[in-house]
């Protein structure tokens, strides 16, 4: 990869640029992107959507962007179901792969796209974030997957900690996620 601030000075830019929001190339294809990094710098990279959403962070600016950190969305989940405070025990008592099954029937992809889309109001950029944090109990591309009906005019931008070639997502550049031909690399 590329070095890691010259590609993340590269972001605002693009955002900037009017085929970000008005959709990428003549196939009207959907604007999903992902800017991936190694996972060593997910710190840097979380302290940089910060600079991002604060760059444009004023009053008339068209771009209204709001960040959806999977993780946070998966503990507020658990909070809503009232299972917060059983996950540790369950873990503790009944093993990882218990809790992994009983997170995983209930964070379904289906309930973060119905948090987004309640959440979306006027914003015209999404943010995902907390990729590495969630997994295994949620997989990123399933939640694009899901997104792409429902945001079909919104650009998305996953920040990913592996790798992207266009193709296919490996998260911390060893598990393969899964094929996903729809977003873009957003910086090469």
């Amino acid at each position: 990869m590329a070095n890691l601030n010259a590609r993340l000075d590269s972001i605002i830019p693009k955002i900037k640029e009017e085929k970000f929001i008005d959709g990428r190339g003549l196939g009207n294809e959907i604007s999903f992107y992902v800017f991936d990094y190694e996972a060593k710098d997910e710190l840097i990279v979380r302290d940089y959507v910060k600079h991002i959403k604060k760059e444009f962070n004023y009053e008339g600016t068209d771009r209204s962007i709001i960040e959806f950190d999977l993780y946070k969305m998966l503990i507020e989940i658990t909070k809503e179901k009232r299972i917060f405070d059983r996950v540790f025990d369950m873990e503790e008592h009944q093993g990882k792969d218990a809790l992994f099954r009983a997170m995983t029937a209930f964070a379904k992809p289906e309930v973060f796209v119905q948090k987004i889309k309640e959440q979306l109001d006027d914003h015209n950029v999404v943010f995902l974030t907390g990729i590495g944090k969630v997994y295994p109990f949620v997989r990123s591309h399933n939640i694009l997957n899901n997104l792409q009906e429902v945001l079909d005019k919104t650009p998305v931008v996953m920040f990913f900690p592996g790798t992207y070639d266009g193709q296919s997502l490996q998260l911390f550049s060893k598990f393969k996620d899964d094929n996903y031909y729809r977003a873009f690399r957003l910086v090469d």
